[in-house]
């Protein structure tokens, strides 16, 4: 049997507040195979992202307990160091809130090269251009202009973009996306869900994908996590998921989303 990409069991994660610890990651496990895509959907504050920064080891401030592997190697005792070694070019991630990834008062270029030379063994001439060939290739146009720009020039669509080729630059073995497509028009959307399949299929990246739309869940995924209240409630193959929903919540979602088309029409 293949070994999992990245193996979470028992994943807990508490923040403090004035009345004691709140858990809002309860007992979450999963396994993701290698050229794999699995969907974790919820409504807004289930616990999905705060899944994903919890298996990157993102909050400061929290009680995180549980396993966590990645290739076989756990990571929940490594040290910040190590890391910060791992995240990006091992394990990637697609922030929902775009702005929050940049450093206001530097430029982009800065950023992108200085990233994949943290990771790579590149000069900052091939650096720059690996930047600007990815800038590119989620559609953004003059993409050596963009590189002298720095974010707060930017829209919030177009950083999204921008962290997006940074994290398909570094071709990780596992992609954390959270809510990749927010923001963005629907013909962008379709562009970068074609370069998630692209990165997927031409290195066998495995992908954590993180969203509310149905639509790109069944486009993209393999297997499907529905997520309420800190916890997986479902589990199971996209197809099985959308024929036969069994948890009364998954149904309620699928429900709510005919309602939404409905009233779209």
């Amino acid at each position: 049997m293949v070994e999992a990409m990245l193996s979470v069991s028992q994943l807990r994660t508490a923040i403090p507040e004035r009345r004691g610890n709140r858990e809002i990651v309860r007992g979450v496990s999963f396994q993701l195979q290698p050229g794999k895509v699995l969907g974790i959907i919820g409504e807004s504050g289930c616990g999905k992202s705060a899944t994903c920064l919890s298996i990157l080891r993102l909050f400061k401030r929290a009680n995180i307990q549980g396993s966590i592997r990645l290739a076989g190697t756990e990571i929940t005792q490594l040290k910040e160091a190590e890391m910060r070694q791992i995240r990006g070019r091992q394990m990637g991630m697609i922030l929902q809130n775009p702005a929050s990834f940049f450093n206001p008062i530097t430029s982009i270029g800065q950023q992108f090269v200085e990233t994949l030379q943290s990771h790579q063994m590149l000069n900052r001439s091939t650096a720059r251009s690996i930047a600007a060939e990815h800038l590119a290739s989620v559609g953004l146009a003059q993409p050596q202009r963009l590189l002298q720009q720095f974010p707060f020039q930017l829209s919030g669509g177009m950083l999204q973009r921008v962290m997006i080729a940074i994290a398909l630059a570094l071709q990780p073995k596992v992609l954390i996306a959270d809510e990749p497509t927010t923001a963005l028009d629907g013909i962008t959307q379709m562009q970068i869900l074609r370069l998630l399949d692209q990165l997927q299929q031409e290195t066998g990246c495995a992908i954590l994908l993180v969203t509310h739309d149905l639509g790109v869940i069944a486009q993209l995924a393999d297997d499907v996590a529905v997520m309420y209240n800190g916890e997986f409630v479902e589990q199971s193959s996209v197809t099985h998921l959308f024929d036969q929903p069994q948890h009364s919540y998954t149904q309620s979602l699928f429900a709510a989303r005919l309602s939404e088309r409905w009233e779209e029409s």
